[in-house]
């Protein structure tokens, strides 16, 4: 029976290309996501895809997640679903956007680590993959509700690596940069496509979605004494977060 590998927000953008990834590697993948049209595209990309509609923000839907799971090899958890809601400054901010924020991107990987982690530990072995952000190693103005989410998942893996010790379990923190995918960017700014797109404006080459499948498929393959602690990504364009060499 092939490995079982489940990634959340697997709809689009960075979770699909890696569902897509980690099947041609032998994985049989469980493409975790809300909009069931575009799973229905990502399965038929690849034969080794199933599919679940859930909600990682709903404890019942993760419920279903996790009846699917039971008894099955599941090595891999790949925590991607998430984002960004909006560009605001604090004082103008929406208390109930930092709620959604944080809900989706740090307590939705809390709730799915919660229900594979013991399958993992049943099995006798696992990797727990959770897609940060630089956003969570540095400040910005207006991403403090994304900068604060990202802050609470990267300690939510680094408070898991320690809990885990002695078990033979990895847990990888990859923090991708600059990134331009399809929606990222349009979600955050409400489907304004000029904003959208003076984010990546005059960089010749953002990392995209394949990218950091990439370095998710390269952790999760390594031998399995070998964990990768934390992965800092970024095009080279970047230097650091307010460092972007932009073409004029």
């Amino acid at each position: 029976m092939k490995p079982v590998a489940v990634v959340t927000g697997a709809s689009s953008g960075i979770g699909a290309a890696t569902a897509l990834l980690l099947a041609e590697n032998g994985f049989h993948v469980v493409a975790v996501a809300r909009r069931p049209e575009r799973l229905a595209e990502l399965a038929a990309k690849h034969n080794g895809i199933e599919t679940l509609v859930i909600d990682v923000t709903s404890q019942q839907d993760v419920a279903v997640l996790t009846e699917r799971l039971s008894g099955k090899p599941v090595e891999v958890l790949v925590c991607n679903a998430g984002g960004a809601f909006d560009f605001d400054m604090v004082i103008d901010s929406d208390p109930e956007l930092w709620m959604k924020t944080y809900d989706v991107n740090v307590v939705g990987s809390v709730r799915c680590i919660k229900a594979i982690v013991p399958i993992m530990s049943g099995h006798g072995k696992g990797h727990v993959v959770i897609i940060t952000s630089t956003a969570g190693q540095v400040a910005y103005e207006n991403g403090g509700s994304y900068v604060a989410a990202k802050h609470g998942e990267v300690a939510l893996a680094r408070t898991l690596r320690l809990e885990l010790s002695g078990q033979p379990i990895r847990v990888t923190e990859i923090a991708p940069g600059m990134v331009k995918t399809d929606e990222f960017a349009l979600t955050r700014f409400s489907g304004d496509r000029e904003k959208a797109a003076k984010i990546y404006a005059g960089v010749a080459k953002p990392l995209t979605d394949a990218d950091v499948a990439e370095a998710i498929r390269w952790s999760v393959m390594l031998p399995e004494h070998f964990n990768i602690d934390s992965m800092t990504i970024r095009p080279v364009a970047q230097a650091a977060q307010h460092k972007v060499h932009r073409v004029q």
